[in-house]
């Protein structure tokens, strides 16, 4: 897909994966809408892209909050192309059972009703508007990216919850790229493995050290533009459909 001039919806595009990811498909000619509940940043960093970029406060909990995004988009620019999910929520370092008792079946719920439940929302309502998109000369009309986790794959002591709602994200991708084969819309995921958000921003320079220890090479902690280059990738290349790709640094977590 040629993502200049096309139309992409980014979910969490306030801050971290999804800031920048904003900007590298704003830097590739795409109109870009952000999606946050944080509606002053979004609105902050819409303003110093200027031009094709705006900010919609969504909340991805909230089936109406999305469709209400969406419309706002289409209203805008008539179409979307690409649809990049980055929003979500920790899992609240919480283990099945511990020191306080058994794991807080509202918490679970809530990190799955966010990161899985909220995510496919904006997966099938972004699909049901691409689906009316003209298709390019290879017959695509869309493509959508989703942010999971190698913890869906090696999640640690406390990450109950978040590996699954991540673990379900990547059992989702080939049968919704199955589902939207005929639609000619791509479905993908990355796993991101340890990055530098502001997530970390509170911690030590020795603690992000000690983090970054294990990551083979390079070792280090991934830099946020590493995985927006990597979507901006997945967008321009139309043989990449129905799979998760893993940007740890080799990092399998013990």
């Amino acid at each position: 897909m040629d993502l200049k001039e096309k139309v992409a919806v980014v979910t969490g595009g306030a801050s971290g994966l999804g800031k920048a990811t904003v900007q590298v498909l704003h830097d590739a000619g795409a109109r870009v809408a952000i999606f946050d509940m944080n509606e002053q940043e979004g609105a902050a960093l819409a303003e110093k892209l200027g031009s094709g970029v705006i900010s919609c406060g969504v909340n991805i909990a909230d089936d109406d909050s999305i469709a209400a995004g969406i419309a706002s988009v289409v209203d805008a620019w008539g179409a979307v192309h690409v649809g990049v999910n980055c929003a979500g929520r920790g899992g609240g370092a919480t283990k099945t059972l511990g020191r306080k008792g058994r794991f807080p079946m509202p918490l679970f719920r809530d990190v799955i009703n966010i990161n899985l439940i909220g995510t496919f929302s904006v997966v099938s309502q972004l699909a049901e508007v691409m689906a009316n998109n003209d298709p390019d000369p290879s017959g695509e009309r869309g493509v959508i990216i989703n942010a999971a986790s190698i913890a869906a794959y090696e999640g640690q002591r406390g990450q109950v919850a978040y590996a699954a709602s991540k673990g379900g994200m990547i059992s989702l991708t080939l049968p919704i790229a199955r589902d939207l084969a005929y639609y000619g819309i791509r479905m993908m995921s990355v796993a991101p493995g340890v990055f530098d958000t502001p997530i970390l921003k509170g911690i030590t320079p020795e603690l992000k050290q000690s983090l970054a220890k294990d990551i083979p090479f390079p070792p280090r902690l991934g830099d946020p533009p590493e995985f927006a280059e990597l979507v901006r990738h997945i967008a321009e290349n139309p043989y990449l459909n129905g799979e998760t790709i893993r940007l740890d640094g080799a990092l399998r977590m013990t």
